[in-house]
């Protein structure tokens, strides 16, 4: 990922978009008593995409659940309204089925020496408001005078990124013949968001993390505010019409937040660190081990999409890049509404004393590497061995652990400090009100939940999971080292 402050990107959560015609002229449908459900682990689209893996994973990759047969090609005016702009693919394809958009490779790729592009999104397609005063904004939308101007620039730029990125997203749908009133029909309705800033206090309470939960109703009173203090009755119509109710404006803020990439900008001799909504490139997945990264190309004010150098990817392997990099899942829930059992960079807060030999935990499961880049080595494993995976990766970062040279660790005492370490785990899910079967119970029992229903119980689900691979992995650990 790009991003200091979490990408868009990707991230990321379903359903067919075909028949939002009708968003860029007001609110969208009625959101509906009865949803449908969100996805899981490693590769994961906040919006609109479905779980997909990269294609030579670090880690051992969660079974994906949908296949490829359930994947549609895009509508060909998708494409059509890019291409007539200057936008360019190559070597892939955009797909969407029951988790939406994604974007997947239309050929084998062999590994080469140096990266190739896949997509070029120029400059004028995107929507961009710099991040530092004095502010800019690109292209040059707004006409002089237009009240909108007025409220954007009420804002802080540094911290108001998503509400400023919301107004300009709301403006291009209103204005005739702009490029987004035609790529605002391919963006998810309220209905087939994941977004926390869109789920009712009820599905808040789902989350069972009240830090959380107490985020995200900050968050939505935040920018509830900002409406209410700009779309008050008073407000000309040019205005009002923008967002006429304030889930209309909640939804475009949504949209921002989990579709923004920030970037260092250069137009002329000008350069800006600046927030982009850029289309196309929205469309791809998150992964923790992406094969694609972004480039910008200074000279022709080009966004690239471009392949890892050496990568090697099958046809119809998804695309991915890494939203956040080093963010637990919380973060990624505040952000884009999803999260992941094997994120390698969640967390275990312990408060005992107890402590592992560091070295000898890394060796059992062939991790190697700094903490900031831990790695498993496959080929050192056994074959058929798929218990290392993002979670054991993020154990190794979080469980307490001690290290001394070539100091060996002592069976009985390394005993010891497991299984407390254990106790300490257990304790924590008990404090939960559901347990990870039952979750899954529930996930099971209603299909079609709302996806902000489904996303909460998703996060909570997968805490628990991380909690039980550590406890796991802790039992692998006596066994193999101590006896």
């Amino acid at each position: 990922m790009v991003s200091s402050v979490p990408l868009h990107q990707p991230a990321h959560s379903f359903i067919s978009y075909h028949n939002l015609k009708g968003l860029r002229h007001g609110w969208a449908p009625p959101r509906p008593n009865f949803p449908s459900i969100f996805n899981t682990e490693n590769n994961i689209r906040p919006i609109k995409a479905s779980v997909e893996t990269s294609p030579f994973p670090l880690f051992q990759p969660p079974q994906v659940e949908d296949s490829p047969s359930e994947m549609e090609p895009a509508d060909p005016d998708f494409y059509k309204i890019g291409y007539v702009r200057s936008m360019r693919a190559y070597g892939i394809e955009f797909k969407e089925g029951p988790n939406g958009f994604g974007v997947y490779a239309s050929k084998d790729v062999e590994p080469l020496r140096r990266a190739r592009v896949i997509m070029e999104i120029p400059l004028e397609l995107m929507l961009t408001i710099s991040k530092k005063l004095p502010w800019m904004f690109f292209p040059d939308i707004i006409p002089v005078g237009h009240p909108i101007f007025d409220i954007i620039n009420s804002t802080n730029p540094e911290t108001d990124w998503d509400l400023r990125l919301a107004c300009l997203l709301l403006f291009a749908f209103d204005r005739e013949g702009n490029f987004w009133q035609l790529y605002g029909d391919f963006l998810p309705s309220a209905d087939e968001c994941t977004s926390l800033l869109l789920a009712s206090e009820d599905d808040l309470l789902e989350l069972q993390d009240q830090n959380l939960a107490s985020t995200m109703r900050e968050q939505r009173q935040r920018a509830l505010e900002f409406w209410e203090k700009n779309w008050h009755s008073a407000v000309p119509l040019k205005i009002k019409r923008l967002a006429r109710d304030s889930e209309r404006f909640i939804w475009a803020v949504s949209m921002a937040q989990s579709r923004c990439i920030n970037l260092q900008m250069r137009i002329g001799a000008l350069v800006q660190d600046a927030n982009l909504l850029i289309p196309y490139a929205d469309m791809l997945n998150h992964s923790f081990q992406p094969n694609c990264f972004f480039h910008w190309r200074f000279k022709d004010r080009m966004l690239e999409v471009m392949i890892n150098a050496g990568q090697q990817i099958k046809k119809g392997d998804a695309m991915t890049v890494n939203y956040m990099n080093g963010q637990k899942n919380n973060m990624f829930m505040q952000r884009y509404g999803f999260s992941s059992s094997v994120n390698p960079w969640d967390v275990i807060q312990f408060s005992g004393d107890a402590q592992i030999h560091l070295d000898s935990f890394l060796s059992v499961f062939n991790i190697s590497g700094l903490p900031e880049e831990y790695y498993h080595n496959g080929r050192l494993s056994n074959e058929g061995d798929s218990f290392v995976d993002g979670a054991v990766i993020a154990a190794a970062r979080t469980l307490p652990t001690w290290s001394d040279g070539d100091v060996p660790p002592i069976p009985s005492a390394e005993r010891k400090a497991v299984k407390e370490l254990q106790e300490e785990c257990q304790q924590m899910l008990a404090e939960f009100p559901t347990t990870s079967k039952e979750d899954q119970k529930i996930l099971d029992s209603m299909p079609q939940a709302r996806r902000t229903l489904e996303a909460a119980i998703k996060y909570r689900l997968h805490r628990k999971l991380f909690i039980e691979k550590v406890i796991q992995a802790l039992d692998i650990y006596q066994e193999r080292i101590l006896f």
